[in-house]
């Protein structure tokens, strides 16, 4: 079996993490991810959208079990607990991924204290809850708050100059994202090849494990992560096309269909942003070339700089997809959904990735270290 250092720091059996896809809801994909033996990230920026995204706020809740009238802290609460009573028995771990750019702070910190208090109020949780995953933002500054409440700690980057800073923040796994990753991407593209083993060389040693992103979605893709010196791979879109995935059904088709060359790159809500291609997504791309050309050149913008009317079109195709309108909906997606073609369970995904990525790790040394 494959054990990399990752297992052993959190207790999981495989080295993969299921990425916490936000704003929308994971909540039972997040489930099954903990009991087929990986890392389970729950999304929770669903959370902010109350009132501008109600739609995404109304999937979050209901299959978390609260209530629409409960407020950030408890819908949070009550999600973590759910989701630790269906993965107990089996031993599941998992964590949370919460966004801590400066503009959501306010948010990221009620939702990490309400981790910390409900871990802490519900000791026996410490044994499945043991991760919080932090995103979009600096992670300087959330150590003592995280850590010092016993969590590992884990951060995603697109760069070299971003793992140092988590170096330097006292993140204890730092995960080199590539810009073959679905929807959020960097504003400059280096991809996994390029960044991950780069990150490695940078931050790895006996204290801090770099996991790759971007790209990987089988065995192959996870035996090339170890081989690259990574201590396990995330895996995002071929999670979202499972059975359990709470993603809308026509997303997950979506990602089944996908063929060579399936994805594009547009504007997203916090910058470029990777969709499968569609006539409305190559509408989306052609207006943020004339609207936002940052994007494509590497050259970020804000919302004081830009045509809104770029996020308008975003927040309407995103309601098209749960409203099941396929010609309106945009759909995010990583380039790996050109090598997705069926839709499994959790469990069966897993289980076919290990076994694969063992057999391809045995294949590597018998045809070339002979």
């Amino acid at each position: 079996m494959i054990q990399s250092r990752l297992c052993k720091m959190i207790g999981i059996k495989y080295p993969i993490i299921q990425a916490g896809m936000g704003p929308f809801s994971n909540n039972n994909l997040c489930v099954a991810a903990a009991n087929a033996g990986v890392l389970g990230l729950l999304s929770t920026s669903g959370l902010f959208n109350k009132n501008d995204q109600p739609w995404i706020y109304k999937a979050f809740v209901e299959s978390g079990e609260a209530g629409m009238d409960d407020d950030m802290a408890t819908v949070m609460e009550k999600v973590l607990k759910r989701t630790y009573r269906l993965v107990r028995d089996k031993g599941g771990i998992f964590g949370i991924n919460v966004m801590v750019s400066a503009e959501v702070k306010p948010y990221s910190t009620i939702m990490i204290d309400t981790a910390i208090r409900v871990r802490e109020e519900n000791p026996d949780m410490k044994n499945n809850f043991k991760v919080i995953f932090t995103s979009a933002g600096d992670p300087v500054g959330w150590k003592d708050k995280i850590k010092g409440a016993g969590f590992t700690w884990m951060h995603v980057v697109p760069s070299v100059k971003g793992a140092l800073r988590c170096k330097k923040a006292g993140v204890d796994v730092i995960v080199a994202s590539g810009h073959e990753g679905g929807f959020h991407t960097s504003w400059e593209p280096v991809h996994s090849m390029i960044l991950l083993p780069a990150v490695v060389d940078a931050v790895s040693d006996e204290n801090t494990l770099v996991v790759g992103a971007g790209g990987f979605c089988d065995g192959r893709t996870l035996a090339a992560a170890l081989v690259l010196g990574a201590d396990g791979a995330q895996m995002g879109t071929r999670f979202l096309a499972t059975k359990e995935s709470d993603f809308h059904q026509i997303w997950k088709e979506g990602v089944v269909a996908a063929q060579d060359r399936g994805t594009l790159v547009a504007r997203g809500f916090v910058g470029p942003a990777r969709w499968l291609k569609t006539p409305r997504s190559e509408e989306h791309a052609q207006n943020t070339l004339k609207k936002s050309p940052g994007v494509f050149l590497g050259t970020p913008d804000d919302y004081s700089s830009m045509d809104m009317s770029l996020i308008e079109f975003e927040i309407e195709s995103i309601k098209a997809v749960y409203e099941g309108d396929r010609e309106k909906a945009l759909m995010a997606a990583g380039e790996v959904a050109q090598r997705i073609n069926d839709m499994p369970t959790v469990n069966d995904m897993v289980q076919g990735i290990v076994r694969d990525a063992e057999a391809t790790l045995r294949s590597i040394e018998k045809k070339h270290l002979a």
